[in-house]
């Protein structure tokens, strides 16, 4: 089952109270991990119902997706993508970092999004994904990923 964090998004009213451009709440108030805890992790736990919520906010409609739960089984894997996901403490089994570098990334980047670039900035330095992840897989070329290898 694959679970995108653009599904859990905090409703615009929230993402939006200091502006559409603020990169400190897009650090840390735009994706609704409290929900990915409760939705998607939650019923994963032993004694939990198996049943896992995929998405719960539709960002162009700003309203909930209702969307029906779907039963990972016995054996399954669940992958989460999204960014900004590591320094959370998701109980993730493996963690792959897509690194950029900076020059990469603000090249990467579309001129609209570039106000996010100081989130990640600040999500570098504080997180270090590089260093928590279990792999890393340096991505400035996509074409040509090189394989970072197991993180120590």
């Amino acid at each position: 089952l694959v679970v995108g964090t653009g599904g859990f998004l905090r409703p615009a009213s929230l993402r939006y109270e200091y502006g559409r451009e603020d990169p400190d709440t897009y650090y840390g108030g735009w994706f609704d991990t409290g929900a990915l805890w409760r939705e998607v992790f939650g019923p994963l736990d032993p004694g939990g119902t198996g049943r896992v919520l995929p998405d719960l906010w539709d960002p162009a409609t700003d309203r909930a997706t209702r969307s029906d739960r779907h039963e990972l089984p016995p054996g399954g894997v669940l992958v989460v993508h999204g960014p900004l996901l590591l320094g959370h403490w998701f109980p993730f089994d493996l963690t792959v970092h897509l690194h950029l570098s900076p020059g990469a990334l603000t090249r990467r980047t579309p001129p609209a999004d570039r106000w996010t670039l100081p989130a990640f900035a600040r999500y570098e330095e504080e997180v270090d994904p590089s260093a928590t992840a279990d792999v890393v897989v340096r991505t400035d070329h996509p074409d040509h990923p090189a394989w970072g290898g197991l993180s120590a």
